[in-house]
């Protein structure tokens, strides 16, 4: 099978990883926080925008193509942090077999 060439060149933005820590208040709530797990560099392209209609507004939801190189620390459910924009990591999977980067779809979320 033949693999598909990634230039680690386009590994342009720098991205912080971030994970949720969840903690009880004191009305048996849970409140969510964010700790950074490690900084990235990673190549970022959109891939979608798809109109949201809600009661009080319209909006999209937009997607990203992530990569990155491939660290064990980067899991479905954490998210990627560039600036002000949040990038919630959807799916993950290994970019073109090799075992060196991976391809994060993601949907970007309002800070």
């Amino acid at each position: 099978m033949r693999t598909s060439y990634f230039d680690p060149g386009r590994l342009r933005h720098r991205m912080v990883l971030q994970e949720a820590n969840r903690v009880a208040d004191e009305l048996g709530g849970q409140i969510e926080t964010w700790t950074e797990v490690a900084a990235v560099w990673t190549h970022i392209e959109a891939a979608s925008a798809v109109p949201i209609r809600t009661a009080d507004r319209e909006t999209a939801e937009i997607t990203h193509r992530i990569v990155l190189r491939r660290d064990e620390r980067v899991q479905v459910g954490r998210r990627l942090l560039a600036g002000t924009r949040l990038f919630e990591i959807r799916a993950l999977r290994d970019l073109d077999e090799t075992r060196r980067y991976f391809l994060c779809l993601t949907r970007e979320k309002e800070a």
